[in-house]
This record gives structure tokens, sequence and C-alpha cells, in this order.
């Protein structure tokens, strides 16, 4: 492992995404992006991702200048023609959107079609912490690694949702969380260290665990709360893919196997203001009060702390600001890989 400042992974891929036609301005918007996800812990999607998005961009399946639109708008929605350009950049224009729009109506919605893979998505619910709201994400999973319960046809993703809450002294409350026991996210980062599965995370087609990372293309996913998990990955695919003209269920393209065919990911950004309910001190104090009510709540045996979510990112992000990030060297030699072929500045 090997730790390195924020800023200087976020020059090594706004390098690598110029040397690929993209904008400069927008290349270190999404650099930061990227960068952002590290900053918080969430190794699974941040610069590990870097290699693929490049090899999609390479073969033609991501669209380095794309005409951003929207298509379709009321006052309080709108959706979003990505034209098939990078995620980050999307969902940043979305969340910026719905932020804008809730100002006026106090409550947004921005839909979002013709996307591509975009990170973690606490990263665009969080945008709307700045502007004193509530910042609700969702999306369709950028690969099916999950059948309906009781099946075996992988027909849904991961299909995450995030929320973002703010608080007034305490750190924001951030859910950030797939419908699966695990992302697929991190089942590749086990694969890339050569590390064991916890049993929990996925199954064969039989109902057996899946313990090695390398065997799990002979099974899917297993869903949070069972048949639960399969409902919630179901409505989130419904409101961020069906409603948008994304793809959905059988139409959804394995990113991590064809990088050509255009994804048509698709992604919702809500925006609350809490002034439409309420005096937005007199809500930030109540969520202090909720922290405080939970954090000092009796301990089962075995605890040492009752955490709320989200409560580590905001240490790992003070932390990695000052000491930098983390990557493990296999990430490091795919990233030094990719750099070679593309005749840009090692990352050392």
């Amino acid at each position: 492992m090997k730790k390195y400042n924020h800023k200087t992974l976020e020059i090594f891929i706004k390098n690598v995404l110029t040397k690929l036609k993209m904008d400069n301005k927008e290349a270190l918007k999404v650099a930061k992006l990227i960068i952002q996800s590290d900053l918080y812990g969430v190794d699974t999607h941040g610069i590990f991702r870097l290699p693929n998005y490049v090899k999609r961009i390479t073969e033609g399946g991501m669209n380095m200048n794309p005409n951003i639109k929207v298509i379709k708008e009321r006052k309080s929605t709108a959706l979003l023609d990505g034209d098939n350009g990078i995620g980050h950049i999307i969902m940043h224009k979305a969340a910026k959107l719905a932020v804008k729009k809730a100002a006026k109506t106090g409550v947004a919605w921005v839909g979002v079609k013709n996307s591509n893979h975009a990170g973690a998505g606490a990263t665009y619910a969080m945008m709307s912490l700045k502007k004193n709201m509530v910042g609700i994400y969702l999306a369709v999973g950028s690969a099916n690694h999950l059948p309906p319960w009781g099946g075996i046809d992988m027909l849904l993703s991961t299909n995450p949702i995030a929320i973002a809450i703010p608080a007034k002294s305490r750190p924001p409350i951030i859910l950030d969380m797939a419908t699966t026991n695990t992302s697929y996210g991190k089942v590749k980062l086990a694969a890339s260290n050569n590390k064991a599965m916890p049993i929990g995370w996925m199954q064969d087609k039989e109902g057996n665990p899946i313990t090695n990372p390398k065997d799990a293309d002979k099974g899917f996913l297993i869903p949070i709360g069972g048949p639960k998990g399969y409902g919630l990955a179901l409505m989130i695919g419904i409101l961020a893919g069906t409603i948008n003209g994304a793809a959905f269920g059988k139409d959804v393209i394995d990113f991590n196997s064809d990088f050509k065919t255009t994804t048509n990911t698709g992604h919702v950004l809500i925006a609350l203001d809490i002034e439409a309910f309420m005096p937005f001190e007199t809500f930030t104090n109540e969520i202090d009060n909720i922290w405080n009510v939970i954090k000092s709540s009796r301990k089962m045996d075995g605890y040492s702390d009752i955490r709320l979510p989200g409560e580590n990112r905001h240490f790992l992000y003070e932390e990695n600001i000052k000491e930098g990030i983390e990557i493990n060297k296999s990430t490091i030699l795919r990233l030094n890989e990719m750099a070679t072929s593309l005749s840009v500045p090692l990352i050392i």
C-alpha cells in the first residue's frame, strides 16, 4: 500500500482524460468527482475504476465531448440526455439542475438517460447539502448481478440508493448503499487483491456460498433482506431506468465485459428544500438531537460504539486529506500500465 496526496491523483486523472480528448476543464471536474469517492473511503468507486473507464473510451463506448441537454421539463422536473458521456459529468449537471429547481419549487426530481457509470452515489446526493437541502440519488447499476427472488436469471443490478441529510454541528447523515449485501465493486477489489469474500456476498445457482471472487461469474450477488432487497432493486430500477427511457432488466449492458456498446445508464437526483417544510435551523437542530440520542443509547455486549450512516466517512475524509489516500499495489500497477499505454506520466 502507498499513500498519495489527493491533488496528485486528481492531476493524474486529468492528464489521462485530456489525453483522451476530453476538455481540460471538464477533465479536472471529473477527476475531482472520482477522487471524492477515495477521500470518503469508497475505494471501490474511485480511481480503482479509471482503467475500465479508459478501456471503454478507447474502444469507442463512451463520448468524450457529449452534448448533455434537457429533453423534457416542467417546473419541478427534468429529463436529461447524457449523450453517452462519462457519468460523473452528467450527474454533476443533474444535481445542479435539481438544486436550482428545488430552490423555486421546494422539491425537484431530475431523471437521466444515456449516461454511464458515475462512481459513488453519495457524491451527487451530497451536492444538495451545500444549498441546505436533502439529496437523494437512485441509479440502475452498470451490470446485472442479481436475479429476481427465487430465480437464477440475472435481470437486476445492485441498483444503489444514496441519501444525504444535513446536521448543524454534527456531520451530515449519509446513507449510500447497494440493494445487495455488497457492491460488485467490492467483489472486483477482492479479486484484484487476491482476497476471499465473506459468506453472504455471493452464492451459486444451487444456493451455495461463493467466497473466491474469481468465481463470481458462476453465481450472483445476494440481496439485502432477501425478497425485500429484490423488491427495492426492482423499484429503483423502474424509477431510475424505465421511467427515464434508460436501460433496465435484460437491456442493461455489462460494462465489466462489453466496452463498446452504449450502456444507456439511468440515474435520478432528487433535491428537497428543507425550508419548504420547516426552518433549516430547526431541522438541523433536530438532526443533532437525533445524533445525540442514538450515540448515547445503550450498547449491546461486544460493541464499543454506535454509529450513524456516513459517520465514518467524515473522519476518513479528514484523515485522507491530511495524510493521503492509500492505494494498493495491484491498483497502482494497473494505473501505471494504463498510463504507459497512453504515454501519460506514471502515478509512481
